[in-house]
């Protein structure tokens, strides 16, 4: 059996976990996206969504495909900002992780960068790197939602 895995596919599955990361952020106001449940290693949505508009395009455009990245992983936990800035910048970071994952399929990449190393059982493959964006981006989707729930504020009465 042979596994294949189009431009198309790949481009819906990442547009996929970007929407819900968005619809995540119609359940919080300003303050609420940026709050951090109670407990040691939490993060707000906000860090979330900032680490996760950092991580699907650095992945296909560094170790994918070669090219310089300068992200400061730790500070994208510790991002802020309002609903509409989160929104702007899932809407960014779709088109431009979609743009990278379309060359990526494309080729060539570079299979032989060294944070390939850090892909589960070594493999080194495209397949492997693919698998990774799309695991980062559906465990903090996961994370995205159970934060919402511990910080979203209960409706009020007038709200029912």
């Amino acid at each position: 059996m042979e596994l294949s895995l189009d431009a198309a596919t790949l481009d819906l599955y990442l547009r996929h976990a970007f929407r819900g990361m968005a619809a995540v952020l119609d359940r919080l106001d300003d303050e609420t996206v940026n709050q951090r449940p109670p407990g040691w290693g939490t993060n707000s949505v906000a860090g979330l969504v900032v680490h996760c508009c950092e991580l699907a395009p650095s992945w296909f455009a560094m170790p994918g495909l070669g090219r310089d990245s300068d992200r400061d992983r730790d500070a994208e936990f510790l991002a802020q900002g309002t609903v509409d800035e989160l929104r702007d910048r899932i809407d960014r970071a779709t088109e431009q992780t979609c743009a990278l994952a379309a060359e990526f399929v494309a080729g060539p990449t570079v299979g032989d960068h060294p944070f390939r190393e850090f892909l589960p059982g070594g493999d080194r493959s495209d397949g492997a790197l693919v698998l990774h964006v799309l695991e980062e981006l559906y465990q903090h989707l996961g994370h995205l939602e159970v934060t919402a729930d511990a910080v979203a504020r209960p409706p009020g009465p007038t709200d029912r």
